[in-house]
């Protein structure tokens, strides 16, 4: 080798970035179509975002012993729950330590649930199809006028929200399969302390919230996971995932 080259230093190759842990609470079952479309959704963003996740199904009695180590946190369709204790306690978990998080359906109304007890401090917050017998001052979910199950409609979303940026778009189509959703005496209260709603449907009644200032935290009373034919995922799941891939390089 010749003495006036010497030798460039080696070069050590950037360590792998682990694949984004994604935790998906809920009680899963065959008898549930979104938890079905799931793992579909997930293998698609690989192939086609190139997205590395690697999800794990949580059940609800396990949910609330923490998310630490998980990159996203999923709270999906399947109430009521067996343990509602373990769903608020992964949607607290992941709302104050800044882990991306996605509620649909199910998710949703315990997402509202969860911010009325620990940031509205209503400590007698409570979902209907939990306790029928909550007064209705203390219900922040309740029954629909009109059931959502098997329903689909348009929703309109806020410029320049989460949720519109995602879409690019001011609209998205909605399937539903719920039957409970936010009381609107409460609303003004979930507002008041931070809680922004960004979708409404035609008659002007709440299906998308988010947080401000949360890397990602996004809810929908309806069920994006049951978008298309389920070889392409929705904006708002693929931002859930592209999300998680980005708080996984921070790990």
């Amino acid at each position: 080798m010749n003495a006036n080259h010497p030798t460039s230093p080696a070069r050590t190759a950037p360590a792998p970035v682990s694949p984004a842990r994604i935790a998906l609470i809920a009680d899963r079952s065959d008898a549930v179509r979104s938890h079905a479309r799931v793992p579909g959704l997930l293998e698609a963003l690989r192939l086609r975002e190139g997205l590395d996740l690697d999800a794990y199904w949580i059940p609800t009695e396990e949910a609330g012993e923490g998310m630490a180590g998980f990159d996203a946190v999923w709270v999906l369709p399947g109430s009521p729950y067996r343990s509602e204790g373990g769903v608020l306690g992964a949607i607290r978990d992941a709302r104050e330590n800044g882990i991306p998080f996605l509620g649909t359906c199910g998710g949703f109304q315990h997402a509202l649930l969860e911010f009325a007890r620990t940031v509205c401090g209503l400590d007698r917050a409570a979902h209907a199809e939990n306790d029928p017998a909550a007064a209705e001052t203390d219900a922040v979910v309740v029954p629909l006028a009109c059931s959502l199950v098997g329903h689909e409609g348009a929703v309109r979303v806020t410029p320049g929200s989460r949720a519109a940026r995602l879409l690019g778009a001011d609209r998205t189509q909605a399937r539903y399969h719920c039957n409970y959703g936010p009381n609107p005496l409460h609303l003004d209260m979930l507002r008041a302390h931070g809680m922004t709603f960004t979708g409404a449907d035609e008659s002007g009644d709440i299906r998308i919230a988010e947080l401000a200032g949360h890397p990602f935290f996004l809810a929908t009373l309806f069920q994006p996971e049951l978008d298309g034919d389920g070889t392409r995922a929705h904006p708002f799941v693929a931002g859930l995932a592209t999300a998680a891939v980005e708080h996984a390089r921070t790990r």
